[in-house]
C-alpha cells in the first residue's frame, strides 16, 4: 500500500537577516538610513532636555529673593518633569538601533542651548533664561516632524508633540512671571 503524501509542511528557515553579531537586523519598517537620521535629531532633543533639566535643577537651588517658595517648588516640578522625560527619548532612540548620548561631553557637542551660568543670576533672570530654554527644546522638537513624517514613525512623532506641549505651555507659564 502507498503511502499518501503528507500534507504537513515543514516550517521554513528563519529569513530574518542578522548582523556580525548574530542579532537579527532591525526591519520595522523603517530604512536604516532614515533611523539613523532620527536617532540623530533625538540625540540632539535629548542633549536640549538634559541640559535644560541640569539648568532648572541649578535654579532650584540657587534661587533667592521675595518669590523664593513660589520659584523653587516651579522649579522642583519642572526639573523632575524634565528628569522624567529623558528616559523615554533615549529609549526611543535605542527602540530605532542607536546609542542613546550619556555624557556630559556628548550632550555639550550635541545640545542647541547653553549652560547654565556659572553664578546664579537674580530669580527673574532665572526665569527668563528657562523661557528661552524651553522654546529652544521645542524648536529642536519641531525641526524632527519632517523627518519623522517622511519615515512615518509615529511613534516618534507621538513622542515630539507630547514634548512640544509640555515645552510650549511650560515657557508660557514662565513668561507669565516676567509680564508687568
Amino acid at each position: 500500500m502507498a503511502k499518501a503524501p503528507s500534507t504537513k509542511t515543514t516550517p521554513k528557515a528563519n529569513k530574518t537577516p542578522v548582523t556580525r553579531s548574530g542579532a537579527p537586523r532591525i526591519d520595522i519598517g523603517i530604512s536604516d538610513k532614515d533611523r539613523a537620521a532620527i536617532a540623530q535629531g533625538l540625540s540632539r532633543l535629548l542633549a536640549d532636555t538634559y541640559t535644560l533639566y541640569l539648568t532648572t535643577h541649578n535654579f532650584h537651588w540657587n534661587v533667592t529673593g521675595p518669590m523664593f517658595n513660589t520659584l523653587h517648588v516651579m522649579f522642583m516640578e519642572q526639573y523632575t518633569e524634565l528628569w522624567n522625560a529623558a528616559d523615554p527619548i533615549a529609549e526611543r532612540i535605542r527602540a530605532l538601533g542607536h546609542h542613546a548620548p550619556g555624557s556630559y561631553a556628548a550632550f555639550g557637542k550635541l545640545a542647541s542651548l547653553p549652560d547654565a551660568p556659572e553664578a546664579p543670576p537674580p530669580a527673574l533672570e532665572m526665569v527668563r533664561i528657562l523661557v528661552e530654554g524651553h522654546e529652544a527644546v521645542a524648536r529642536t522638537a519641531r525641526e524632527m516632524f519632517p523627518v519623522a513624517d517622511k519615515a512615518s514613525d509615529e511613534p516618534t512623532a507621538d513622542l515630539l508633540t507630547q514634548r512640544l506641549a509640555v515645552h510650549e505651555q511650560t515657557a508660557w507659564m514662565l513668561r507669565s512671571l516676567l509680564e508687568a
